[in-house]
């Protein structure tokens, strides 16, 4: 049996306000890097095997954080990456829906092959983003060294693992919320993912009252 701890990158200016990332790499913000520093330090006695990360700056950073005081080198992993939304990417989302309605619709209808307008990148369907994570989880999994993991990573990629844990397919209305700098406690048995624990925040109370002060020592 493999531990798996999945965490989503901390806050970026772009999660503030709402504009979609996708594969532009966009780093943490101040409150990002303020969520970094007190998840590295709520994990500090926790053992890790490895620690992975998605290759975009926002997963990286927040990867380190968790890596520097242990001595640890962040493993990367670009298949862990954010789904690549096409032409969406870089907008806000009300903006979407209003340039592009009809694969608005489609995406909010959850259509799992609909394929968005092409932008920088080439959109990926979500059936492919899927693929694409779920794989690349179970791989690093099953490779035979590691007992227990971090991987640093993004939104999207914790509602594939979620769903694929739970048996949901992703035509049900996504029902949890994905908190950034969040852990999310997944098994491995060699078959499947299992859930024990998701979406705790409670490191983030450190913020709060100067106890980041402590944390920055």
């Amino acid at each position: 049996m493999t531990e798996i701890l999945l965490i989503r990158h901390g806050e970026t200016a772009w999660n503030a306000i709402k504009r979609l990332q996708g594969h532009l790499d966009i780093p943490l913000n101040t409150e990002g890097q303020r969520q970094a520093a007190a998840l590295g330090k709520a994990l500090a006695d926790e053992e890790f095997d490895a620690i992975f990360s998605s290759d975009l700056m926002r997963a990286r950073q927040t990867a380190e954080a968790i890596a520097r005081p242990r001595g640890m080198t962040v493993q990367i992993e670009p298949d862990l990456r954010e789904r690549c939304y096409g032409a969406f990417e870089g907008m806000l989302y009300a903006e979407i829906s209003q340039r592009y309605p009809e694969a608005y619709a489609a995406w909010k209808s959850r259509d799992i092959d609909a394929r968005f307008p092409p932008g920088v990148h080439i959109a990926e369907t979500m059936r492919e983003f899927s693929t694409r994570t779920i794989t690349a989880i179970s791989r690093i999994a099953t490779s035979g060294k590691y007992r227990k993991l971090a991987l640093v990573a993004h939104g999207g990629v914790l509602e594939c693992a979620y769903r694929a844990a739970h048996g949901m397919d992703f035509a049900q209305e996504r029902t949890f919320d994905i908190f950034n700098a969040s852990v999310n406690r997944f098994t491995w048995d060699g078959r499947s993912l299992g859930l024990s624990h998701w979406g705790d925040v409670a490191h983030l109370e450190l913020l709060e009252n100067g106890a980041l002060d402590e944390i920055a020592r």
